[in-house]
């Protein structure tokens, strides 16, 4: 067998395969005579069929047979012979030729760039100073107090904080509009998750009071064909509710949340304040990665080969499929899934994956660095503990190889960042825990 490999611009590689014409012949040869000893053809018996009658009828479609093969055969060899290593799946084109030739094909496919690590010492990273307050344990305690609330139905007029439920009809120059209608719909005043405008318009009314109020959408309004527009409602405050927080040394309350009624009020707040720092201390993690990883990919431009940014696109579009339930039991099928959710959506970000994955390969190459089993476990222990039977979600894990690869790789990540970290330029900054966890809400840069 001949190879040879030449560059097609960038990392694509053309690597071209010469085989044998008598290696080609062998493998037609073996499959029609397997295929005569069996097959039926009309005024034979089984396997009878003379070679040069099963050459017509099944010719095409050996032939094809043995070319996959002979493919599939050499492809692993041809690589070790031109000594490559593709990034992705090859295109394979199969060069005609004449009878008696040797058969050639050539696979088309892109390689790994060669990747150096020369700038690691660029990197600098602020390290939030995150104190946990009174007022955070406050706030967490009230929190708390609201997801178990109750609704009283009261006839006074309304306030902020009410729940109330009306109904309404919006016009726009005496024409209804799409979601301008609704008919028993709880509005929490003061929340301004709905109208602004509308809410305030509640104020000071009582249960059972219907009226007209003009509201002008807002210019930033979700559906832009509202934007700016008044409309005029007519407005039926059908129910008042006031809520009913639990105080926050009830027994009940606190029994709810896994603490003992002889610790009380304190005992909530000493449990209240180590979830607040096991957030922080997560959050802290997530804030100093997030530099680390951005700064990498800034200061080691990588360029990246095409078959993985495809791979990377089918995976986010999966990932954001699952999230938006479209994938489910057939709902959209492949080709509309991906029209309706293009290559283009996900390309900068498969792009940045893929280039970021290579530049932690790269880290994790040249300094040896080999997965932290015992912090496997402890992720492992972590992830169970949030469900109801954690050994039951462990050994769940434990049984899905692919979990826990997925599991390895996230260590192995915080590992990569911890060995960048120790090398770092770094600076403190002051943040309180509000600040810290808005960021994490942000998108990447």
């Amino acid at each position: 067998m001949e190879v040879h490999v030449e560059s097609a611009g960038g990392l694509a590689r053309r690597l071209h395969v010469k085989i044998p014409y008598e290696r080609l012949q062998q493998e037609l040869d073996t499959r029609l005579k397997r295929l005569a000893a069996r097959a039926r053809v009309p005024g034979f018996r089984p396997g009878k069929a003379p070679l040069k009658l099963i050459q017509q009828q099944y010719g095409a479609s050996v032939r094809q047979d043995a070319i996959d093969e002979l493919v599939r055969e050499s492809w692993p060899q041809a690589l070790e012979q031109a000594q490559v290593r593709p990034a992705g799946a090859p295109s394979i084109e199969i060069v005609e030729g004449q009878a008696g030739e040797p058969f050639r094909y050539v696979a088309h496919f892109d390689v790994f760039p060669e990747v150096r690590l020369e700038h690691l010492d660029r990197i600098e990273v602020k390290k939030p100073r995150v104190e946990i307050t009174e007022a955070d344990v406050e706030r967490l305690i009230e929190s708390l107090r609201r997801a178990r609330r109750s609704l009283e139905t009261v006839t006074r007029p309304a306030r902020v904080g009410d729940v109330a439920t009306v109904d309404f009809e919006g016009r726009i120059e005496g024409q209804t509009f799409p979601g301008g209608t609704g008919d028993k719909v709880d509005i929490e005043i003061g929340e301004r998750r709905f109208l602004p405008e509308l809410e305030d318009t509640l104020l000071g009314r009582t249960p059972g009071e219907r009226f007209t109020a003009d509201i002008r959408f807002p210019e930033d309004y979700r559906a832009e064909d509202l934007r700016g527009k008044l409309a005029r409602f007519e407005i039926t405050l059908v129910a008042l509710k006031e809520p009913k927080l639990p105080a926050p040394d009830d027994a009940e309350f606190l029994a709810a949340h896994g603490v003992e009624a002889g610790a009380g009020l304190a005992g909530l707040q000493a449990k209240c304040r180590s979830a607040l720092e096991a957030e922080r201390d997560k959050a802290l993690r997530a804030y100093l990665k997030r530099q680390v990883l951005e700064q990498l990919l800034a200061a080691h431009p990588v360029e990246v080969p095409a078959s993985q940014i495809e791979q990377e696109i089918a995976r986010l579009r999966e990932e954001t499929a699952s999230r938006m339930q479209l994938s489910r039991a057939g709902r959209l099928k492949p080709e509309k899934l991906q029209q309706l959710l293009p290559d283009t959506l996900f390309e900068e970000a498969a792009r940045r994956r893929v280039a970021l994955g290579l530049l932690m390969r790269e880290v994790i190459r040249s300094r040896g660095i080999q997965p932290d089993h015992a912090r496997v476990e402890r992720a492992l222990d972590e992830l169970a503990a949030d469900y109801e039977h954690p050994e039951t979600v462990k050994q769940f894990y434990r049984s899905r190889p692919e979990l826990m690869r997925g599991l390895e790789a996230g260590v192995l990540e915080e590992q990569v960042v911890e060995s960048l970290l120790q090398e770092a330029k770094s600076s403190e900054v002051a943040m309180t825990l509000e600040d810290l966890l808005k960021s994490q809400a942000q998108p990447a840069a």
